[in-house]
């Protein structure tokens, strides 16, 4: 099973070539193995450019979808209700992704970690993004 949960931004920024963080998937990967929320699949496809879909195609291929199961339904909803409690708003694509994460105790490689804040039992790699260009 997958140890890192990638989220939307750095396979993105991955397909779209940017070496640094190219670099960090090929060394996450190298004793782990990397996974996507099937909403991070969703994403990927909605803002591929037409030119990208081969490329897009065998990074997918190489990462483990997980699906959305009724219990990660229920964990996001839960995430975004208490996000609202607090006076915050979690989107239902992060909210999926926490969710995701949390369920399967994977460490949620993001470069948006002001998304995932408070969420007991989400585990983060903090990526900073002026270092991935």
């Amino acid at each position: 099973m997958a140890n890192y949960l990638l989220d939307t931004g750095v396979v993105l920024r991955h397909l779209r070539g940017q070496r640094r963080t190219v670099h960090l998937l090929r060394n996450l990967g190298q004793g782990s193995r990397l996974a996507i929320a099937s909403v991070t699949r969703l994403e990927v496809h909605a803002g591929m450019r037409p030119e990208e879909r081969a490329a897009t195609q065998k990074l997918l291929a190489r990462l483990t979808t997980l699906d959305l199961d009724r219990q990660t339904a229920d964990r996001a909803g839960d995430l975004i209700a208490a996000r609202q409690r607090a006076g915050h708003v979690l989107g239902v694509p992060d909210a999926i992704i926490a969710a995701t994460a949390i369920g399967y105790q994977l460490t949620l490689v993001t470069l948006n970690p002001g998304d995932f804040q408070v969420m007991p039992g989400l585990s983060l790699y903090r990526l900073d993004e002026q270092r991935l260009v």
